[in-house]
């Protein structure tokens, strides 16, 4: 069943001096199945991060329709949309987003707070979370007191807390090593595996590797998929580097 589908979604920006007009998105449509895990690659300037505000409800789209466990992000009232957002989907970002001056635990309990949520029923979802996510030592300290790696995996606790029906990460190993890098896709794997919808915009080969499927954005519009079906990481990687290296080299697209 989809959880998510995207239909023939255009979005031209218009510049506020001289009133250009600057097509970011032309005609994109694709669809993600429940317990999916998804990956979305492209250069600079191809429209993904257009395509990822538009997903998030942080953006609306010219033309074209965004389809979330069967209700239109574009019917959905501004006066609605934040609680729409946090009810519905988790974030993981690049550069973590947690408040420093909140403990570990309280950054995870956030969008349960602003939910009205009780605390028993916070207590009661953090714990297995964070057993899962090895982070149950760190739910006292704060965010400057721990490591990058560790601040990820708390942001993904976050983004969990909710039981979202789609996790969206935006660039999640952008900013950590090799290590952390490494533990933070394996941690995604072991949650897609237990049901969790995962989109993710990444420009690493590596991290891209780890997904069910890869979706190429060029010039606003689908180029190619890969399928990862019965493929090794290692040969996904070969697969999506093929795929890149035509893209860059101005290969003809793919229907």
């Amino acid at each position: 069943m989809s959880i998510l589908e995207v239909n023939s979604l255009k979005k031209i920006y218009t510049t506020r001096f001289g009133g250009n007009q600057v097509t970011a998105l032309t005609n994109v449509s694709f669809s993600v199945e429940e317990g999916e895990y998804v990956a979305i690659m492209g250069e600079s300037g191809s429209g993904k991060t257009t395509l990822l505000n538009i997903l998030a409800a942080l953006d609306k789209p010219t033309e074209g329709t965004v389809i979330l466990d069967k209700k239109n992000l574009s019917a959905v009232k501004d006066k609605e949309i934040s609680a729409f957002r946090r009810d519905n989907l988790g974030f993981v970002f690049q550069d973590f987003n947690l408040l420093d001056n909140f403990s570990v635990q309280d950054n995870i309990f956030l969008p349960l707070v602003l939910a009205g949520k009780k605390y028993e029923i916070m207590a009661k979802r953090i714990a297995p979370i964070a057993k899962m996510l090895s982070i149950s030592d760190l739910l006292k300290k704060f965010p400057y007191e721990i490591s990058g790696g560790q601040k990820q995996r708390v942001a993904i606790a976050r983004a969990m807390i909710t039981n979202p029906k789609l996790i969206l990460a935006d660039e999640p190993t952008g900013a950590l090593d090799s290590n952390s890098s490494d533990s933070l896709l394996k941690i995604f794997n072991e949650i897609n595996e237990k049901g969790q919808t995962i989109l993710m915009v990444t420009h690493s080969t590596k991290a891209a590797s780890h997904a069910n499927r890869v979706m190429f954005i060029k010039d606003g519009v689908v180029y190619h998929q890969i399928y990862k079906g019965t493929s090794t990481n290692q040969q996904m990687y070969q697969k999506i580097s093929d795929t890149l290296t035509l893209m860059a080299t101005g290969g003809e697209r793919n229907e």
